[in-house]
């Protein structure tokens, strides 16, 4: 067996766009060409790693193992695509990094490490703080660059942002809820059940907008910081949620089945990204911190923040 980076790039943008239409649209190739590739890495690993629905395709339990080791792969290229080959001196120097809650427990450690072997002499001083005190540090120069939810940036006319991964929100039930059955779950369909309200990095100030646009408004049944608590409360069948790929798990700390469906109702990402003051002259150590991580979490060079900065969409976790 033997798989090629094409496959991975393919399998990745499915994951992240949950339609191989869209992954295709975004790889500018045809779909039939990403289908293909998918159905023959399917084959070569002996799983079914897509579960195909109508309104698009989700991962099954092997695919979000895979999904793992697929971000791992893209991000040894881009190391050594990045890795300073033929320069005598390594680049050193200090980087001071704020980083959001979600992002130190679900995106940043495995990239962090990967980092730190690649460029051993740059120091990478990590500080979590709530999304207000990151801005104001990155402002005010107390911090070089920040990885973090920049779908809720506020100051956007001072901060740049570079979107790194953008991850789908999507109904999480307890196995034999009723609406697994359904063949199209709508937003009102959710209202309607006992809901668990997750409010770390304003999880539920993001909520509240989308519900707010539907005109509908969620059976509120406990509100926690604690992504687990959620996790547990609805393996339990005390409620449902609405929470981002990233965070999915799809067991609980005591070992229930936590289930995953799609929404037809129009449901905002949870944008991942990196975040500077537009005026700050980055320095030589944090330019390689933030083109490391671009490339790792794309696989493309960081034609965003050449540009000067793409604006995500709306929400946390």
């Amino acid at each position: 067996m033997s798989l090629s980076l094409r496959q991975f790039r393919y399998f990745l943008a499915t994951a992240e766009k949950g339609q191989v239409s869209l992954a295709a649209a975004g790889l500018n190739v045809s779909q039939s060409t990403v289908t293909a590739a998918l159905k023959q890495l399917e084959l070569d690993l002996g799983v079914p790693l897509f579960r195909r629905l109508p309104s698009g395709v989700e991962l099954t339990v092997e695919g979000l193992r895979f999904l793992t080791h697929a971000r791992n792969v893209m991000a040894a290229v881009s190391a050594a695509q990045r890795a300073p080959l033929t320069e005598n001196r390594p680049l050193s120097g200090l980087v001071r990094v704020g980083v959001t809650y979600t992002v130190a427990g679900y995106f940043l450690p495995p990239l962090y490490g990967r980092f730190a072997r690649a460029y051993p002499e740059i120091r990478v001083e990590l500080k979590e703080l709530p999304r207000e005190a990151i801005e104001a540090g990155l402002r005010e120069g107390a911090l070089d660059v920040a990885v973090m939810l920049v779908s809720n940036l506020a100051d956007r006319r001072r901060l740049r942002s570079e979107l790194l991964l953008s991850s789908r929100r999507r109904l999480w039930l307890p196995v034999e809820h009723p609406l697994l059955a359904a063949d199209r779950i709508a937003l009102a369909d959710v209202a309607a059940q006992p809901y668990i309200m997750l409010s770390v990095d304003e999880a539920n100030a993001t909520a509240s907008r989308y519900w707010r646009t539907a005109g509908l408004k969620p059976d509120v049944k406990f509100v926690t910081s604690s992504v687990e608590a959620v996790r547990s409360m609805v393996a339990d069948g005390l409620g449902v949620t609405i929470l981002s790929d990233m965070v999915y798990r799809p067991w609980s700390l005591d070992g229930q089945r936590i289930e995953q469906r799609n929404l037809a109702s129009k449901i905002p990402s949870m944008d991942v990204g990196l975040a500077w003051a537009r005026d700050a002259e980055i320095a030589s150590p944090t330019r390689a911190f933030m083109d490391f991580l671009s490339l790792a979490a794309s696989g493309a060079p960081p034609a965003a923040r050449r540009l000067g900065a793409a604006e995500p969409a709306d929400g946390a976790n």
